[in-house]
Formats: C-alpha cells, sequence, structure tokens
C-alpha cells in the first residue's frame, strides 16, 4: 500500500491502528519488511507501537525533515 491515512476529524478512533494492522499483516503474509518516512514527528509513537524503527533523516536545504522508519516482517 503506498498510502494511508486518517480524516482528521476522525483521528482518535482507532481507525489509523486498523489501517496499520491490515497492512502490516499483510507485509508478514508474505514476509516483506514495511518502510515508510514520516513528516510529522507528532506520530512516530504511533508508529514505534507498530514495529517500526527510525533509521536516520532525510532533508533537503530548508525543507521540513522526514523520518524514515523500517519494521522488518514478523
Amino acid at each position: 500500500m503506498p498510502l494511508i491515512a486518517v480524516d482528521p476529524n476522525w483521528v482518535g478512533q482507532g481507525l489509523g491502528t486498523l489501517l496499520m494492522k491490515y497492512a502490516l499483516q499483510r507485509c508478514d503474509e508474505q514476509g516483506i519488511a514495511a518502510y515508510l518516512e514520516s513528516s510529522n514527528p507528532e506520530n512516530i509513537p504511533f508508529y514505534q507501537r507498530h514495529g517500526f524503527k527510525a533509521i536516520g533523516e532525510i532533508q533537503h536545504g530548508s525543507s521540513p525533515p522526514l523520518t524514515p522508519m523500517l519494521r522488518t516482517a514478523c
């Protein structure tokens, strides 16, 4: 899946967790790692709860930094 997101009006209802669990289940079934880039530092704890680990930082010039994160298949 190239992108998952939750409408801001529905944040905090567990929809992001459901979407993430579904995507990660598919990765695990196929034995592949999951990779993402977070542009919002406030979302990093959410991704960490799902097994992602920060693997660096990406920034070009004065652009906001992105945090690349990786989760190996279970």
